[in-house]
Order: structure tokens, then sequence, then C-alpha cells
């Protein structure tokens, strides 16, 4: 079934007098954009987009690209309505991220810099893959969708077993407390893995209860549960890769594991996973393909969180990443250095070695994304942000470049932002392209993404000018989310501020691991 959200137009007073935003206006129009509608259409414009109390109401063409719009044509702005002059900008559905942490303590992220960083990258929905807490990520849903804090829309997921003392340890548990979190209002389940019986029971049960679901297949239970496991039990979305190599394996039944392996040791754990792809079936074999048409038919969907895993083939090139020593707060910079406790911290002798693996381990599994888009299959974009040296609404902009890297074309990369990541949540009929009837979910930018996707960068594109002038194109100028309009540049202003405030607190200074 389709959960179906209510958009309040209330607006606190903490918003009212916030530099960053504007409205909500009982109408807004945006006039002369070059529309990318996510739909997979190639660009059109001038195009002049009408909202009424955050729906799309009209969608028009006013003219040829060159020539002067006649004023006749364009649709009339009522009292108390609000313009934006979009002549020369870009105008897409809002971004979808698929696999958004809300910050986490252990970073010292808190919402109110997630989010803002998240909005500033045209990130109006989020969904949650689990976090702090079910209670904690829904309390800021509702605050979100009232307007009384700067928030994209949030869909919550929990991970299973979340609060159950002592674990879920058989299928009735399983259905008592997907039964719980449903009560709870929940939007879904995010999974590990778990014992078959276990998963079974949990996925039936969520899937009466219409509810989403994920699964990021863990090793210690991808031996007996993988992602065609997953699939046929009815999950609707795989996280990551682990556990699609495990499908496609055709001459063993469990990863190559050193004897010496341990999971505990991170640096094991990710510098083997690094050689998964290459025990999987050749692509475009008998077994590969099977294994993706199996899937295709069961309508899965592919979150593939490239950009989370990079920092495995070019570690020097995310952790020098020019954002970092603006927008990194000093708690986050040390979560991210080498560590045998914090999670994705695995650098403990990372080298060429490990890098060239990796590089390798790339190159399959954007094959099999490929293809899978190629052959109809549905992939979406999520980041996975607030570890291994990526940070939250940059890392997503760096996930559509690698879909490119992929082989997708950028209209299909934009698709894979918006539309792609709509249906699978089953909110397609509301968000994830720019129609008349749909919510008024939008991003313009004052560059063409398609020509080159740094432009999304909130430190924009470098640029040569007829002048020999250096300078910075880009960013997006404004996102515009359940009737807010949100200023990106001035909300990055505000994230620096943090920064620096907290810089200036511990008289911290960012310098790279090891350096004094």
């Amino acid at each position: 079934m389709k959960r179906i959200f209510a958009f309040s137009l209330f607006f606190c007073v903490g918003l009212l007098f916030s530099q960053t935003t504007e409205g909500p206006f009982n109408q807004l129009i945006i006039r002369g954009a070059t529309l990318i509608n996510g739909n997979g259409a190639p660009p059109i414009g001038p195009v002049d987009v009408v909202v009424e109390n955050n729906t799309i109401i009209q969608v028009s063409t006013v003219g040829y690209p060159g020539v002067a719009i006649n004023p006749k044509r364009r649709p009339s702005l009522k009292a108390g309505g609000k313009e934006i002059n979009a002549e020369g900008m870009y105008l897409l559905p809002g971004f979808i991220d698929m696999h958004g942490h809300i910050g986490g303590v252990s970073q010292g992220a808190d919402w109110d810099y997630v989010f803002k960083l998240w909005l500033a990258h045209g990130v109006t929905t989020v969904r949650e893959p689990s976090g702090r807490s079910r209670d904690w990520a829904l309390d800021l849903k509702r605050k979100s969708a009232k307007n009384e804090i700067i928030a994209p829309r949030i869909i919550q997921y929990t991970g299973f077993g979340a609060g159950a003392k002592n674990g879920i340890n058989t299928p009735e548990e399983a259905r008592a407390w997907v039964r719980n979190n449903a009560k709870a209002g929940s939007d879904g389940i995010k999974f590990f893995g778990a014992a078959p019986e276990i998963m079974e029971a949990a996925l039936d049960e969520n899937n009466k209860l219409g509810l989403g679901s994920a699964c990021h297949h863990a090793q210690m239970s991808v031996a007996r549960w993988n992602v065609l496991h997953s699939a046929r039990a009815g999950l609707t979305t795989m996280e990551h890769w682990y556990g699609l190599p495990e499908a496609l394996f055709d001459d063993r039944t469990v990863q190559d594991y050193p004897l010496d392996y341990n999971y505990q040791n991170e640096q094991h754990r990710f510098e083997e996973a690094g050689k998964l792809w290459e025990q999987a079936a050749e692509p475009y074999s008998e077994h590969w393909n099977n294994v993706m048409e199996e899937l295709l038919a069961l309508d899965f969907t592919l979150d593939p969180t490239l950009n989370i895993y990079e920092a495995s083939r070019d570690l020097q090139r995310a952790r020098r990443a020019e954002w970092h020593e603006d927008y990194t707060l000093p708690s986050l910079w040390r979560f991210y250095q080498p560590s045998k406790i914090s999670h994705g911290s695995y650098w403990h002798f990372w080298g060429t070695e490990q890098e060239i693996v990796w590089k390798r381990n790339y190159k399959l599994w954007m094959t099999f994304i490929n293809e899978y888009k190629n052959r109809g299959g549905r992939v979406t974009t999520g980041s996975d942000s607030g570890f291994i040296f990526q940070l939250y609404g940059f890392a997503y902009v760096r996930e559509l470049e690698l879909l490119r890297e992929a082989g997708f074309h950028p209209l299909e990369v934009i698709r894979a932002a918006t539309l792609n990541g709509a249906e699978a949540l089953k909110l397609d009929d509301q968000i994830g392209s720019i129609e008349v009837g749909k919510l008024a979910d939008m991003v313009l930018v004052e560059a063409n993404p398609l020509e080159n996707l740094k432009v999304l960068y909130g430190t924009g594109a470098i640029k040569l000018t007829e002048d020999n002038e250096v300078v910075r194109v880009g960013g997006v100028k404004y996102t515009i989310s359940n009737g807010v309009i949100y200023d990106a540049k001035a909300l990055l202003k505000e994230v620096k501020d943090m920064v620096d405030a907290a810089k200036a607190e511990e008289n911290f200074t960012l310098t790279q691991p090891g350096v004094e």
C-alpha cells in the first residue's frame, strides 16, 4: 500500500526569522527556468512552474531559447504570491537520499548540521536506514512535516531488532517486533541479516503491513542469506553491495576469507570485501545473467552507495576533499582518523595494494549496476555519509558522479536521484518529478548539471572565463521543500559558522593523519 504523507504549511516563529528561508506562500511561480524533469526527458525551457499550497498546479512552456518571452503567455501572480526569476537557471526535482544517517553521537554531528548540508545540496527527502533511535528520528520527522525545523522530508526505517533486550531468536518474536515497529509509526525496517527463518518471518509480516525494507547483507549472516534470498522473500531494496557477489558465486559458497581473518578488525573486513567481486561469476556469464534476470523479475531495487567506499580505492583523494576545511566538524574529522574502534576508520595500514584491489572491485560492481539499469532495473542514490571521509550533502553529489562513471547518462543519473527513489519509496505519486499534482520539491541551479555534475557541489565547479579569470560556478541556488524556499548558499554559511565556532572553542586546526 502507499503511505500518504500530509504536509502542514504551519510555519513556526523560529523559521520565520531565519535568514535562509522564505515562505511558505499561497502561490509560488518559478519563471523562465530550463526544466530537467527527472523522468528521463531532455531539458526544455523556458518554463514557468506554478505552485499553490505546496502542490504544482501548472507547468507551462512560455517561449523559445534566445527569444523574448511574451508576457501574455505567462501565468499571472496572485496577491500574496512569490515569484522567482529563474532565467538562465536549471530546475530539477528535489533529490532523494535513500541512505542518509542523521548524524551520530560518535561523530559529534547533530541533526541541524546534517539537515542544512543536505538541503544546501538539493536533498529534499532522506530515508534514514536506522540511527540513534526510532523515537528520536520520528520526532524529527514530525517537526520537519510541520516546518518547525529546517529539515528535509524524513522516511524513517528502524534497525531490525532495535530495543529487543535479548535479541530476536524465533520467527514469532520477529513478527511481534515488526508489528510493534509499525504501530510506533515507522516507515520500514533496515535489516543486517539474520537466520533464514527469522528473515522470512520478518519480511512476510512487514510486507503484510505495507512497510518498506532495506538490507545491508552483513558478512556474519550472508553465507546463509544473500541478496537473492532477500529478494525472493520480499525485500524491496538492497543497500551497498554486500550479498550480491555472494549470490553470484558459482564455484564456492563462502567468501575466500584468510584463515587469520577477524570481522571485528575493520581493516580485515574492508580489505577482504574489496576482493569479493573477483570471486563472483564473470560478467555476462550464464549465472551472472540468471541472477540479474531474477532480480529484475522481482522488481528489486539496488541502492549501491558507491561513494561511501571510494576512499578504499583512493584514500588520499577522499581525505583531502576541499570541503573538509570549511564544513567538517572537528569531532567528525577525529572520527574519520585511523582507529580500531570507530566504524569505517580502517586505515591501520592502507596502501597501494589495497587500493588497486578496490579499483578492480569497483569496475566489476559498476558493470553489474549499469547493466541492471540498462535492462530496466531500478537503481537509486544513497550516500551513507558521516563515515569514511564522506560529508553529508557533498557525498551525495559524489554519488551522482560515480553513477556517471558507472556508465549512466547524466539524465539517467538525475532519474536515479529523483524518480527512481520516489518509486522505491512508493511516493512517486507525490514526489520525484515536476508534474501537475505533485508536491513542490524542487532544486534551482545556476549552471547546467548535465554538462558538469560538479556544479551541484556547495563549493561549485572551477571555470576559466574568456577573460582568463578563474571563478567558481554553480552550487545549488535554491532548494524548495514543503512550501519553503531555502537559500542554499546561506545554509552553507550557517554550517561554516557552526564549524568555525567548534574550532574556536577547541582551538582546533584540521591536520592530516600523523601530522603534528
